[in-house]
């Protein structure tokens, strides 16, 4: 009975030192790390928007993959998510009113993408959706999801279309170049009216139009100096600032009256 365990040991220890080799010679697999130069950013009430460069590398690239440019990277700069209502205005008897309206959940307040080419070059756009990568594929959570889809769609395309028009959603193609096989660096455009809170930065990697790995790292916005006092009352004691605010108004006016009174 010694010989047959034997044997079949001597075996599987051959199996084992064969299969070695083969493992070790196996490919890395692939990965994509960014960083930031910081995690806080101050913005004054002078802020006019600025771009950010982000900094990263690709883990065991094949090099014959990087020769070939092959290898994409999508950069997104996303703000803090916050309840958005949307509202459609008509005219009625030559007087513009708020008439429809249509609440989300959780939406991203900005939203800035750099890539190493346009897009509908890097893969396709199902893609995209399973991602929910890049503005026209992020979900618009309706606050009511019993509204009709129609009604949902309308105003999800004129939310996407607000914050583009306003600056906060963008695209910077060709925004992300490479420095070496493996070096990249990546610039998103911080809108003038930025919100603070926390941004997530995410960057995608794509090799020959197929999705590899995700990498995130956080940045905090925040206001200073003056301006991020009134921030912090008004957020913090909010009664107080809205009774403080309504009575420098009623003041103001009353002052103004007492200037330009006509005796």
């Amino acid at each position: 009975m010694a010989g047959p365990k034997a044997f079949a040991a001597a075996i599987a220890l051959s199996l084992l030192a064969a299969a070695a080799p083969a493992k070790a010679q196996s490919p890395l697999p692939e990965g994509i790390q960014i960083g930031l130069s910081t995690d806080n950013v101050s913005i004054t009430a002078g802020f006019s928007g600025a771009d950010l460069t982000i900094f990263g590398s690709l883990e065991n690239p094949d090099p014959l993959v990087a020769r070939q440019n092959r290898y994409d990277v999508i950069v997104v700069l996303e703000g803090p998510p916050r309840p958005v209502v949307v509202r459609r205005k008509d005219r009625v008897l030559g007087v513009w009113v708020n008439l429809d309206s249509e609440a989300f959940e959780n939406v991203p307040m900005s939203y800035s993408v750099a890539t190493t080419r346009p897009l509908q070059d890097i893969t396709e756009p199902n893609s995209y959706k399973q991602l929910s990568l890049g503005a026209s594929n992020l979900y618009m959570q309706p606050a009511d999801p019993g509204d009709s889809p129609a009604t949902i769609e309308e105003f999800t395309a004129a939310l996407r279309e607000r914050k583009t028009a306003t600056g906060l959603y963008s695209e910077n193609v060709g925004g992300v170049q490479f420095l070496s096989q493996n070096l990249f660096r990546a610039t998103v455009r911080l809108a003038p009216n930025v919100p603070v809170g926390t941004h997530k930065a995410r960057a995608f990697l794509f090799k020959s139009g197929l999705f590899i790995k995700e990498s995130s790292a956080q940045l905090e916005i925040r206001k200073s100096g003056f301006e991020q006092s009134i921030f912090r009352v008004a957020h913090d004691y909010s009664f107080l600032y809205g009774v403080f605010a309504i009575s420098l108004a009623m003041l103001t006016g009353w002052l103004g009256r007492l200037i330009f009174r006509k005796d």
